[in-house]
């Protein structure tokens, strides 16, 4: 499986590596750049410094490390290797204005879930009192779409939310933003992992393939200069 890879502002990059990969891929880090002069596991943050002066960075998911290394020379991460590679349950919310798929997924697999469409119109360039109007109704259908997220959401998470290991988000994120604006939802989306996942129209397939990525770890990259 190729990873994906986002830039970053400011420069470097973001890959997506799954946890039984993390190890090879750090291994080849090094290769690629000489030896790793020294690494730095922290309870949040582990930090691989390569002799050239590049950086792979890892902000550690659910939660910190339980023991982690602290400063090293060479490439010593066992806290982290150990950590993303334990067994976990998650809240899966994927959301975009018009549809939602909402998941529980034990390690990469869906155990339950509840999956809707709805129907919003796109923008269009008229303009005057036509174009209010639609605003209008578009607006309203928005909302009727992140009302029934908000529902599914709580109905299906809610009521397992101390099962479960963390929950990770995907999808708009304005439409994110509305579904944490409702009450039900503020401490179990308050506690989201940060990393957004990038989704298309969330579909049974779509959750899916997430349930996979929601494990995986993001490494940021800054090679020498950058």
């Amino acid at each position: 499986m190729s990873s994906r890879v986002r830039q970053l502002p400011g420069g470097g990059r973001a890959v997506e590596v799954e946890p039984d990969r993390l190890s090879g891929w750090f291994e080849r880090f090094a290769r690629r750049h000489g030896g790793v002069a020294r690494s730095s596991e922290q309870p949040s943050t582990v930090r691989v410094t390569a002799v050239d002066g590049a950086e792979a960075v890892v902000r550690v998911p659910f939660g910190g490390l339980d023991e982690p290394s602290g400063e090293s020379e060479g490439l010593v991460i066992p806290g982290l290797l150990e950590h993303v590679s334990r067994s976990r349950r998650l809240g899966l919310v994927l959301v975009r204005h018009g549809a939602h798929s909402i998941g529980v997924v034990q390690d990469r697999e869906v155990v339950a879930s509840s999956t809707d469409r709805h129907y919003v119109q796109g923008k269009t360039k008229a303009g005057g009192w036509s174009q209010k109007r639609y605003a209008r109704r578009r607006a309203g259908q928005s909302r009727k779409a992140v009302g029934s997220a908000a529902g599914a959401v709580a109905e299906l998470l809610l009521p397992v939310r101390r099962e479960l290991d963390g929950i990770v988000v995907g999808g708009d994120r304005a439409a994110l933003d509305e579904l944490s604006s409702d009450a039900r939802l503020a401490g179990l989306l308050g506690a989201a992992e940060p990393r957004v996942l990038d989704v298309p129209e969330p579909r049974l397939a779509v959750l899916r393939e997430a349930a996979g990525r929601a494990i995986s770890v993001e490494v940021e990259v800054r090679e020498p200069g950058e």
